[in-house]
This record gives structure tokens, sequence and C-alpha cells, in this order.
């Protein structure tokens, strides 16, 4: 009994005298800055919240994070006055927190309501252990009584917003929507013209909405069931110039534009399996940092602009399969098979039997800001009913390129390398990449190439955080021999309002859009606002 006795006596004196050691003289400081104000502190519980507000504000609004060990702080060395007191809190006890940034700060000047939260945290590790002591000194048990009446303000105001938060997340569990599923929205009113003067085009006012449940089984699988309405189409003549929300219009009537479910088998094998609406890029790694928004209408203005068109080759109305494996942490291989009329059972169509496009990406991270990308992508293509639906797809080269060899049907071998580096600590990305396509007639020898190439210059936060700038300079896919050069420049800037209204202006610019010699060089405007949510 005795020696139960003495050991927890020198157990609660160790533990106070340490939190003493650290806290003392910052405890000291608070207390002097405060002396003029505390009794008003304590009556006013609104000037508590509001001080509290303050804190978490001039801390970027993070919270503090629980140190494990003490080399886990950056700023704490073995030369510093407290590091056995802090070692000791720290490794045995396990009472004490850090900044978010893996810093203690011991330096800075200590508040009360910061001290108040240090407290708390040894003060709730204490209690565990004289609840499991068998006697504390009288002492000992008055030190923490002066601890707490001190306190009693700071204390009682956070575990005020402990039980506000709890209430509150009881509420939302009661009338959350779903215990599985979230919703995620997008809308974009666009505001375009078309400025060359032979296709007679207006300008317009469109919209597009796209609404998103994703849903999650095991917490790291997703199931994205997404909801289209648009009515916003391309202008007549530059099809090609068509913004990310012109490439599918369907009279505002409400569609499924995508049904997929991503999950992971292990570390190393991520799986993607689209049942409608599948595109490369939602699996594959574009190599084309912040101008690739997914068709979204957060980044690029036009698909084109994206990345490269490569990732537009046999995109389908039907489904099919797509894998990530990770061999080791740099090195990503992708591959994946896509039938365009894989829901349809009829002759020349089926998951094996129509359209179809398998693709194989072997991705490199060089560096961390560094990334290099070899694609090979193999297609087959039967006779075409429109210009807008071929070996690319959504809306991206000329009509020779979506359909060579005058719409005939044909076997694709595409091939396209990738770069991207970041630089200037992520204030400026650039993308490259080229292309090369040969298409095959299925009966007979003819053949045709087709190219495309470009540049793009992203700056992203420019002047405020959110925003984006972006310049795109290359060439659209065309048909060797037989297109004129579809030069393609776009530039465009979006500035982010709060954080679910952007504004983005912008112009693109193409030379021929459709290969002709004879035409006109397209010119269209967009002033493209989007709210997310």
């Amino acid at each position: 009994m005795f020696n139960n006795i003495f050991k927890s006596q020198l157990l609660s004196s160790t533990i106070l005298g340490m939190i003493l050691v650290v806290f003392s003289p910052l405890m000291a400081k608070a207390q002097v800055a405060s002396a003029d104000n505390s009794s008003s502190i304590v009556n006013d519980t609104n000037q508590i919240f509001e001080q509290l507000d303050r804190y978490s504000q001039e801390n970027g609004g993070n919270s503090f994070s629980q140190v494990t060990n003490v080399n886990q702080l950056r700023d704490v060395s073995p030369t510093d006055w407290a590091f056995e007191a802090l070692r000791s809190l720290v490794d045995r006890y396990g009472c004490i927190v850090g900044y978010p940034d893996q810093t203690y700060r011991g330096n800075k000047s200590l508040s009360r309501y910061e001290f108040a939260a240090g407290l708390n945290a040894c003060l709730n590790q204490i209690e565990r252990l004289i609840a499991s002591s068998e006697a504390v000194l009288r002492e000992d048990i008055e030190t923490i009584n002066r601890l707490l009446q001190e306190f009693e303000a700071e204390l009682a105001a956070l575990g005020g917003r402990v039980d506000n938060l709890e209430s509150r997340i009881a509420f939302l569990e009661d009338h959350q929507f779903s215990t599985t599923t979230k919703l995620k929205g997008e809308v974009v009113f666009g505001l375009a013209q078309e400025f060359t003067s032979d296709n007679d085009n207006q300008a317009v006012f469109q919209d597009r909405v796209r609404l998103g449940f994703v849903s999650s089984f095991t917490g790291r699988d997703s199931l994205l069931t997404r909801l289209d309405a648009s009515n916003a189409q391309a202008f007549n003549g530059v099809e090609n110039a068509a913004t990310t929300y012109q490439t599918k219009p369907n009279d505002n009537d409400i569609e499924i534009g995508k049904l997929a479910y991503y999950f992971p088998i292990g570390d190393q094998f991520d799986f993607y399996i689209p049942v409608d609406g599948g595109i490369w890029q939602d699996f594959v790694p574009t190599v084309s940092p912040y101008l690739d928004g997914l068709t979204g209408a957060t980044a690029a203005l036009s698909s084109f602009g994206e990345s490269s068109p490569i990732y537009k080759i046999g995109l389908p109305e039907g489904g099919g399969l797509g894998l990530n494996y990770k061999p080791i942490d740099r090195l990503t291989i992708s591959a994946g098979y896509f039938g365009d009329q894989s829901f349809d059972p009829s002759q020349g169509n089926g998951l094996f039997n129509g359209d179809f496009a398998a693709l194989g990406q072997v991705t490199f991270d060089a560096t961390d800001n560094i990334q290099l990308a070899a694609t090979y992508v193999r297609g087959y293509f039967q006779n075409r009913d429109t210009d807008l639906s071929g070996v690319f797809n959504l809306n991206v080269g000329t009509p020779g390129a979506i359909n060579p060899l005058g719409g005939r049907t044909v076997t694709t071998d595409s091939v396209g390398l990738q770069a991207s580096w970041t630089l200037l600590d992520s204030r400026l990305a650039l993308n490259a990449f080229g292309m090369w396509t040969q298409a095959n007639a299925v009966t007979g020898s003819s053949d045709s190439d087709i190219w495309s190439y470009g540049l793009g210059i992203a700056m992203p936060d420019l002047w405020k955080e959110g925003n984006l700038a972006g310049i795109i300079a290359g060439v659209q896919p065309y048909e060797g021999g037989v297109d004129n050069n579809p030069v393609h420049v776009e530039g465009f800037y979006k500035y982010q309002l709060n954080d679910n209204i952007s504004v983005t202006p912008g112009l693109i610019w193409i030379s021929k859009p459709n290969g002709d010699s004879f035409e006109k060089n397209g010119l269209v405007g967009v002033v493209r606002t989007t709210f997310t949510f």
C-alpha cells in the first residue's frame, strides 16, 4: 500500500511540475496581459467566443494536432531550456499539441485561450491518471483547482464549443441526405459570340447544369451518377472552337451524363468501370496540370485546350473498363477499353463487335514537378452519319480528322507524347504534347495520317488565390495532305469571386477551322460564369 501511495504522489507531482515548467512563464505573460479585462471576459460569453474566433482566424483556421514524438516539432531542439520537460510530456503522457505545420512556437506570446487549449489537453490526461491512483497529495489537488479556477471561463468556452459542435453533428446525422452519398453540382452560364461573318452566327446566352451523386460504400470506392442538362451548342462552321460546356447539348432535357464506379484493389491497383459517358481523363493522367478540367467549366475554355486530343479518341456512349497500376511511387501504368455501343445487342454493335478504343499509357514522374507520358490507342470506327462523331470526339479536329478517308470504316493506331513542368512554387505550369494517328481503311489499301501538337501555359493563383490564367497554342487534329493546318490559339483568365463562383472571359482563335483553304479564320469570344457546390 505504501509503495502504491508513494508512486501515485510522485506521478502527480511530476506531471504538475512539468506542466508548470513548460507553461508557467507563458501563463504569467497571459495573466499580466489580461489583468485589466479578466473580469469582463468571464462575464461576457460573446466576447470569449469573439476572441476564440479571432485566435482561430489568426492561425489560418487550422486546429492543433496531437504530437506523439517531440521530434515531430520542427522548431524544438535538444538545446532548448524546456526540451526535457516537453519530451516527457509528449513521450510519457501525450498531452502536448502542436500547430498543423509541425511547430510548437515556444517563443511566441501565448494568449489565455491558447494556454487553455493546452491546459485542457493535459488536465484530461491527468484526470485519467488520478482516477487510477489510490492517493493524491492535497497540495497537488489544490494546484489543479487553482488552474481550473483561473481558466474557468476559457475552459467553459472550449467545452461549450465542443457541445455545440456535437449537437450540430447530431443534427446533420438526423437530417442528412444520405449516409453514403454526397451531392456535387456545377452550373454554367455562358455568353458567347462568333465574330467571323461567313457563318451568320449570332450572340448566344447558354447554360449547362451537372448534378453529381457520389456514393461510397467502403470509404475508398466511389459510385458517380451524374445528371446533365444543357442547351449550349457550338457555333456553326467552327465546331472545333466549342467550349467544354458546348460539347453535348440536349435542349435542357435531364439525362444521365455519366455513370461510373471507381474502386481500388490493394494499394497498387485502381479500377474504373464506366457504364455511360466514360472519358479517358477520368482515370488516365493527362499531364496537363491546371488546364484539364475533365470537361468541366473551371479550367481551360475548349476541349482542345484541356489536354492532348489523344484522350478524345473513341469516347463512348456505352461503357468499358479502365485501370491504373503503380508498381513504384513515380510510375503509373494505365490501360482501358471503351465500347461505343456496348449496350446495343444488334448486329455490328455490342461490347466487342462495334466501335471501340483501347488505350495504354505509361506515366513517369521524373521529379516532383516534371511529368512525362507515352500513350498508344488502338481504335475501330464504322461509317458515320455526322461530322461530329468519329475518331475524335468532344468537338476536336477538322471533319477530315474526325472521319478520315471520306468517312469509310477504319482502324486507327495513335501514338502520343506528353510532358509537363511545374515551377516557381506552382505559380507556373508548362505542358506540351504531340500525337500522330494512322487511319487504315478496313476494305482496300487506303490510309491517312492525322497530326496534332500543342503547348499550354497555366498561371494558377495569379493576383488572387483560386484565379487561373491560361494560354494554349497548337494545331488541332488534321488529315495530312488534305487539310490546311487548323492553328488554335486560346487565352483566358478565370477570376474566382468566392469559393463557389468564378467568371472566365476568354478568346479562341482558329485558322481554317475545317481545313479548307478558302474559308475565313474563326474567332469566338466567351464570358463563362461557373457556380460550383
